[in-house]
């Protein structure tokens, strides 16, 4: 009698294999069609569709400024949802299809005028946005509410941002197939967004399947009842910027995320004009492919040492390597490859250690307040992503446009391969500085988020005699 077990849901059972592999699905898309945004649609835009750089660079301008909108109020939506099947799941599932649709639509090149044809790609890609931020902001939010402890939300943040890499490197291997095999440019494009477009649906119904029994059995489908009705919106926008911890955790992944944008969206000018590659898609797969197994690494440090201290270290070696790139010369290729594998590590490490942060930032911001707004934090962070991959895109951009790049000619003007050195050396390696130098002020450490844990439990054991089921006990 008093020695019988406790029961199963005062402990919820860990996530197994297969679960996390689950729950890890659910990036495989995001993270297939990301990449081939930010690889592909600056060269795509300007020499398959026939956009001009600046023209290129503006539609992913637009898209972005619509995400200032647009993502925000989809993660407050998801926040109000309540369904028998919880706030987020319902998301996934209706907009899976849609997702993979409009971003198909993407790399159609109608027949039409100049002008026409540009806002045609500006529609697609406010579209698909839309799309995106209904799947994938309410399956980002899931890392907050499927568990609480330190370590699994870093090991599930590590799956998920594998899977995502993994999306990523698939999407990058058919393209290189489908080049060798296709030689029209606008039906390589057509039958690799075809393809992807498949591939990014079916893992996200996966991930509902699942992981729905894990936030049946850890009550993770409905938020505890708080008072945030009664929040409003545009108050919970400030509070959630009020939230010192937060702000940092914005800082440290906007720099590093358009350090890491800016490189993608270069590779492939660096890689054929300044390199005389034939193919830049070895050179991004050695940067991403890597970056998986990088990815188990850096897990391994983080419970070793803690986030921070790992972020020095991967970032600090990506530093290194980044400005390397500036210095390599054509014929180089071998210190080219070399290169990219250790840039892999630290791609790793920005991908891995700002997301483990935000489950920390979240549960602060409920001891402060009482409430839980996971849908708020996630959506800014999201935002900042594609603000990091808009403006990555956009700036390289204007610096193909104002520097003479030809993307007719196959061989570029001593400004324009200038202009392409610059920006996968010094200038990625200034924002990864200003990443690091925030996180030296990051202040959550292990220690506090352990207080912050036994806070919690303390506050849910003092409501617990207001439980309106208890109360007719």
């Amino acid at each position: 009698m008093a020695s019988n077990p406790p029961s199963p849901a005062a402990a919820p059972a860990k996530f197994s294999l297969w679960g996390k592999l689950a729950f890890g699905a659910g990036d495989i898309g995001p993270g297939m069609t990301a990449n081939l945004l930010s690889f592909s649609f600056l060269i795509f835009l300007t020499t398959a569709a026939g956009l001009s750089p600046v023209a290129a660079g503006s539609v992913l301008a637009i898209g972005r400024i619509w995400d200032a909108f647009n993502d925000p109020f989809i993660g407050y939506l998801s926040d109000k949802t309540r369904t028998r099947w919880g706030r987020r799941y319902p998301w996934i599932v209706l907009g899976a299809i849609p997702f993979g649709v409009t971003f198909f639509l993407t790399w159609v090149v109608p027949d039409w005028g100049d002008t026409a044809r540009f806002w045609y790609y500006v529609v697609m890609s406010l579209l698909f946005q839309v799309f995106y931020t209904v799947v994938n902001l309410p399956y980002t939010t899931l890392t907050a509410e499927l568990t609480k402890d330190y370590d699994e939300r870093t090991e599930l943040t590590a799956f998920r941002l594998g899977s995502s890499l993994f999306g990523a490197i698939a999407a990058l291997g058919l393209g290189l197939v489908i080049t060798q095999v296709i030689a029209d440019q606008r039906q390589q494009y057509l039958v690799l967004g075809g393809i992807c477009a498949v591939l990014s649906v079916l893992p996200l119904l996966w991930c509902v399947w699942g992981t729905y029994p894990y936030a049946v059995q850890r009550n993770a489908l409905q938020p505890a009842d708080t008072d945030e009705a009664a929040l409003p919106f545009l108050q919970q926008i400030k509070v959630v910027f009020s939230n010192r911890a937060f702000v940092f955790v914005v800082g440290i992944y906007l720099f590093a995320w358009l350090a890491l944008q800016m490189t993608a969206s270069i590779i492939p000018f660096y890689a054929t004009f300044w390199m005389g590659l034939d193919s830049y898609f070895l050179a991004a797969l050695l940067v991403q492919g890597t970056a998986i197994v990088m990815m188990v690494v850096v897990n391994y440090l983080s419970r070793r040492l803690g986030k921070q201290e790992v972020f020095y270290i991967g970032i600090g070696t990506w530093i290194i390597a980044q400005i390397a790139l500036f210095f390599v010369q054509p014929g180089q290729v071998a210190a080219l490859y070399l290169l990219c594998i250790v840039i892999s590590f630290g791609v790793a490490t920005a991908y891995v250690v700002p997301w483990a942060m935000l489950p920390d930032v979240i549960e602060l911001d409920e001891i402060k307040t009482g409430q839980r707004r996971e849908g708020i934090f996630y959506a800014f962070m999201t935002l900042l992503q594609k603000v990091g991959l808009a403006l990555g895109l956009f700036l390289v951009s204007l610096a193909l446009q104002f520097s003479g790049f030809v993307s007719e000619a196959a061989q570029q003007s001593d400004s324009a391969l200038l202009a392409i050195r610059i920006f996968i050396g010094p200038v990625p390696m200034v924002l990864l500085a200003m990443s690091v130098l925030l996180t030296r002020f990051y202040p959550i450490t292990r220690q506090m988020h352990q207080e912050m844990l036994l806070k919690l439990a303390e506050r849910d054991r003092n409501q617990e005699p207001h439980d309106p089921h208890d109360s007719n006990g």
